[in-house]
């Protein structure tokens, strides 16, 4: 009997280095997912740093385009003053004749 509660002690003294090994494995598995559960974290706040990033620069790529609309409607309309200043000054030039020959009055 003493026989074999000492196998029996003997069976269970391994059982119970085994599952020390388990567990030290699955310890050590906790700890790997842990790493990447912080690294994807640390990716996912760097993607939304740089969407944010991408925000401001298309919302001044915004300002700028609306800027451009705006001189471009400020040139249309000072070429078209222009053009109606040409327009009235040839008409005032058009009231002169010329003499075609200098020696007449």
């Amino acid at each position: 009997m003493i026989g074999d509660s000492v196998d029996r002690v003997e069976a269970g003294t391994a059982l119970v280095g085994d599952a020390r090994l388990t567990m030290a494995e699955i310890v050590g598995q906790v700890r790997r997912v842990s790493d990447l559960i912080g690294e994807i974290g640390a990716a996912s706040s760097e993607q939304s740093t740089g969407i944010g990033q991408v925000g401001d620069a298309i919302m001044q790529l915004d300002q700028v385009t609306q800027q451009n609309a705006a001189l471009v409607e400020e040139s249309a309309a000072a070429a078209e003053s222009l053009k109606s200043q040409a327009e009235q000054l040839s008409r005032v030039v058009a009231a002169f004749q010329l003499a075609s020959d200098p020696a007449q009055p």
